[in-house]
């Protein structure tokens, strides 16, 4: 029999530093982004958000946008909302702004260490139908 206390008191998962580019740099030295664990009820809102209904109750889900938002979402450091930094960057949104500032195997290493912080470990299409079919 589990004991409630372990339910009660669950290990955190911590905030993570990631390198992702040696392009961000300060005094020379490569700046990490910080990175939190999404949780599955954010997770839940954001499939929802992403999944739309036509007319005919047909389901269609926008799986790049879905993305983009849970890797935004998930980006402590640097602050994505911070207007300055947006305005640097020519853009309006925190998911605007990631794919403004990373290059395509950047974001794509960004994205990865997301999901693996937030137990994604397996095909992120399997998970996103377990919550769609709930």
């Amino acid at each position: 029999m589990s004991s409630l206390n372990a339910f009660l008191n669950p290990i955190q998962v911590e905030n993570k530093e990631v390198y992702i580019s040696e392009r961000f740099k300060d005094d020379g030295k490569v700046v990490p982004f910080v990175i939190r664990p999404i949780t599955q009820d954010e997770n839940s809102k954001l499939i929802k958000e992403y999944t739309k209904k036509d007319k005919k109750g047909i389901e269609t889900f926008k799986q790049a946008e879905y993305t983009q938002a849970l890797t935004a979402s998930a980006v402590v450091s640097p602050d994505l909302t911070n207007s300055e930094l947006q305005k640097a960057y020519g853009v309006f949104g925190e998911t605007n702004l990631l794919k403004k500032m990373l290059l395509v195997g950047e974001y794509a290493n960004l994205s990865i260490e997301v999901q693996k912080l937030s137990g994604l470990d397996n095909d992120i299409n399997d998970e996103i139908e377990e919550v769609k079919n709930e």
